[in-house]
């Protein structure tokens, strides 16, 4: 099993807590290593949430950049739990991975980690998995660089890691990791946990 794979497996099998705004995650350690996992869309507050993509300014950084506000929403109910963890044991690296309405959390967490623990960010790692576009408008450098170590899995023709729309102004953050063919499968159909399953365990 290569890591992709084991990475998209541990997200859809993890333990999950629910807290505010719908957001849904898991903490999971592996000696000094951290794990930091964000559950797909599992109920009504997430996909209101999906559907609020106006354009908000995340204030919490320094230059202020802007972002899609359900998903911004959500992650502010989640970030307690992953500053708990982040500040309790201590640890050598972080992996952030998340799916769907999970993967575009694991964005955000995977910034704030970045932001507040500069001791981790050789070993800040972030994967997200059928993700959706969570930044508004083009990043400055300095920000975008926050996320070169950050890979978005797209299983090809998946309609939902295109949106919501570029025309709209929004765009993905840091690296896309295209898999699978076009033509497979249906743009809904390429969104299935299934079916990234199928096509991660054809890489090698």
């Amino acid at each position: 099993m290569n890591h992709l794979e084991s990475y998209f497996r541990a997200c859809l099998n993890a333990d999950y807590r629910q807290g505010e705004n719908g957001a849904s995650w898991a903490v999971e350690r592996d000696g000094d290593r951290l794990f930091l996992l964000f559950e797909h869309s599992n109920g009504m507050t997430d996909w209101l949430n999906n559907l609020d993509f106006h354009a908000v300014p995340y204030r919490d950084m320094n230059p202020v950049w802007q972002c899609h506000g359900g998903f911004l929403r959500a992650w502010r109910g989640a970030k307690p739990a992953v500053e708990a963890a982040l500040s309790g044991q201590a640890c050598r690296s972080v992996t952030v991975i998340g799916y769907s309405h999970g993967a575009a959390l694991a964005v955000l967490c995977h910034e704030w980690v970045w932001y507040r623990y500069p001791q981790l960010r050789e070993r800040l790692h972030g994967f997200g998995f059928g993700c959706p576009r969570v930044l508004y408008g083009c990043a400055p450098p300095a920000v975008a660089a926050r996320w070169r170590s950050f890979f978005v899995v797209r299983n090809e023709d998946d309609l939902v890691t295109h949106l919501p729309p570029r025309l709209l102004g929004y765009c993905h953050a840091g690296n896309l990791v295209t898999i699978g063919e076009a033509g497979r499968y249906s743009g809904i159909d390429a969104h299935r946990p299934e079916s990234y399953l199928a096509e991660l365990a054809r890489l090698p």
